[in-house]
């Protein structure tokens, strides 16, 4: 006698258990694939994980001074008005001091000018530590928000910087309205001629002055902002 095995009929329930199964383990074997692929992307140039090609940001590799470094950071601190170098100019390239208060020379960019405007804004305020880095308003300045300040009023500085950072800001050399010396303890500035500085104030005086003496580069690095 012979036995014959019957196979049973396909219903339409036994057709959707079948899909089902099937479609379950090709998203398994994806999920399985998938670390593999992606370490294949990252290994491949232009891969999904290959380094950003455009433009990179530059990092002081000096780093800034303890004291500086302890200063709250601030993206973007709140702003001050342009001011406007409405005020009396003097002949030539070179600006004057009346009383505090420089005078920027007719022929300066308008810029420097402003940045002359900025800085006597400020021009009686005290030494404070830290000044003028949680805000650009402020009770005091220290020496590099001092001169951040003043950059900042004629839009050539958008955000704070300590000291160290100077070093590597702007350009290399002396500029030709504006002249920054700096190192990690302290920063100052020339501009059109007067020097804008926390250092060398008269006794009994603390704080951002113009000072008509000359500066004292030994120790410092020299930089400019770009075009000036």
């Amino acid at each position: 006698m012979t036995l014959l095995w019957r196979i049973p009929a396909r219903t339409p329930q036994t057709r959707i258990a079948a899909w089902s199964f099937a479609l379950a383990c090709l998203a398994t074997a994806a999920l399985a694939l998938a670390p593999a692929a992606h370490a294949a992307a990252r290994s491949e140039p232009g891969g999904i994980s290959s380094s950003y090609s455009g433009e990179t940001v530059e990092t002081p590799s000096i780093p800034v001074s303890a004291a500086e470094s302890a200063v709250p950071a601030v993206s973007e601190p709140s702003g001050i008005p342009v001011p406007s170098p409405s005020g009396p100019t003097v002949p030539g390239a070179l600006a004057v001091l009346r009383g505090q208060r420089a005078v920027a020379p007719a022929s300066a960019p308008l810029a420097v000018k402003r940045v002359i405007a900025a800085a006597n804004r400020i021009r009686t305020t005290p030494y404070v530590w830290g000044g003028g880095h949680l805000s650009w308003t402020s009770t005091g300045y220290d020496c590099s928000g001092a001169v951040s300040f003043a950059l900042h009023g004629a839009k050539l500085l958008e955000s704070p910087l300590v000291s160290g950072s100077f070093m590597t800001w702007g350009e290399p050399g002396p500029g030709t309205w504006i002249t920054i010396y700096a190192n990690k303890e302290h920063v100052y500035m020339v501009v059109a001629g007067l020097r804008w500085d926390t250092g060398g104030d008269l006794a009994g005086e603390t704080g951002p002055r113009w000072h008509a003496e000359p500066p004292y580069p030994k120790g410092f690095v020299v930089r400019h902002p770009v075009g000036y």
